[in-house]
């Protein structure tokens, strides 16, 4: 077995210089003649959110934060990989692990860590304990270098169960949004006998053309999909290019960090709540801005943009017989009966606020829900 090595972030100085210098000296673009979101990030806005970066983020004190998590690293198949793993003082907690997808990182999971491992302390019920465990996809954050480009679903759901079993868990939980979503369902297909549920936050499964069960949609499950095909048409350009030329796309978000951080505004102007005007009415701008310097200081934009590459040709996968809950925010995709084709599907959400980011825009929310959805499964974990 291999083994486990504490972990604590501490980046030098010298590199936190340098984002200063290159933030400084950014050579802007001219504005778009076409005024809006529309053609992307606009530039007075992200000069904006770049001051506040250069002149008023601290990421010491976000960097102290994150470190007051207990994190450690690994090797599994090859790849080096980078965990949090937050143990509940209740001895009767649930497993679960968590996983993260693109332009997120284990960084959307601070606020939902100290309610889902003690909810005694935060006014719950402490029989809802889990121990929670968030790994770092490979290719972001500290789970680099990436070792190969066949980090599919299906290997990372492999890996998981590898690191469940190294850290000492046999029975366990899955949650996830995004990658996670793919991710989670695809550990309790290897593994039925282990995981005791699954939960994802949105979830997406697209029709056939002339699919006969459309008929049979509700007006607001048609009005989903029809969100779905116009996010397909106008919002997936990013997608295309990290699935076929991630390499390409490396030099400009390694050199530049206001190249970096339009990548990632853009996607959460496109996938927050939207009730909300900018990224920042939807999330927290630190928060946001840790997530990106994350990203920054580890040098892994191209390096996690390669996920996409690996999973662009993943077959469909086979129908999964374990409990899944899924929880849908404004602006997820997912409709329930097409979800219903890969998941047997025994817990179904629906919220007013909110979005893709759920555990960073919503967090009360999605704690109670996975707390809901786990509540009649732990019976199913034994001993742990």
């Amino acid at each position: 077995m291999e083994p486990i090595a504490d972990f604590r972030i501490d980046i030098p100085e010298a590199a936190l210089e340098d984002l200063r210098d290159r933030l400084r000296r950014t050579r802007w673009p001219a504005a778009s003649p076409e005024p809006g979101w529309s053609p992307g990030v606009p530039v007075p806005y992200l000069q904006q959110l770049a001051d506040h970066w250069l002149h008023r983020y601290d990421w010491r004190a976000h960097e102290t934060a994150l470190n007051a998590f207990p994190q450690g690293l690994t090797e599994i198949d090859g790849q080096r990989v980078h965990f949090l793993h937050v143990r509940s003082p209740e001895p009767d907690a649930l497993p679960l692990v968590i996983t993260h997808g693109w332009p997120g990182s284990v960084v959307e999971f601070t606020r939902i860590l100290g309610p889902l491992t003690d909810p005694r302390a935060h006014g719950g019920d402490p029989a809802d304990a889990f121990h929670v465990v968030a790994p770092s996809l490979p290719g972001f954050a500290f789970s680099t270098p990436l070792s190969a480009p066949a980090w599919d679903h299906a290997r990372i759901a492999a890996a998981w169960l590898v690191l469940m079993d190294r850290l000492g868990y046999d029975r366990f939980g899955a949650h996830g949004g995004d990658t996670g979503s793919k991710v989670s369902p695809a550990i309790g297909r290897l593994a039925p006998d282990r995981v005791v549920g699954v939960h994802i936050n949105g979830g997406l499964e697209l029709p056939a053309a002339g699919d006969a069960d459309l008929a049979a949609l509700t007006p607001a499950e048609r009005a989903r999909l029809d969100g779905v095909r116009d996010l397909v048409r106008d919002g997936t350009g990013y997608a295309d290019l990290q699935s076929t030329k991630p390499q390409t796309l490396a030099y400009a978000l390694n050199d530049s960090p206001v190249g970096q951080l339009a990548w990632i505004a853009d996607k959460f102007k496109d996938w927050t709540d939207p009730a909300a005007d900018l990224p920042e009415d939807a999330v927290d701008v630190d928060q946001l801005l840790t997530n990106v310097t994350l990203y920054w200081l580890t040098g892994t934009g191209a390096t996690s943009a390669h996920q996409y590459r690996a999973v662009r040709d993943e077959p469909v996968p086979e129908r999964s017989e374990v409990p899944t809950g899924v929880a849908v925010f404004p602006n997820d995709p997912a409709v329930r009966p097409l979800l219903e084709r890969r998941h047997r599907i025994v817990h179904w959400s629906e919220f007013d606020r909110g979005g893709h980011f759920a555990a960073m825009e919503a967090p009360d929310l999605l704690v109670q829900d996975l707390r809901d959805c786990f509540r009649p499964l732990r019976d199913r974990a034994g001993a742990r």
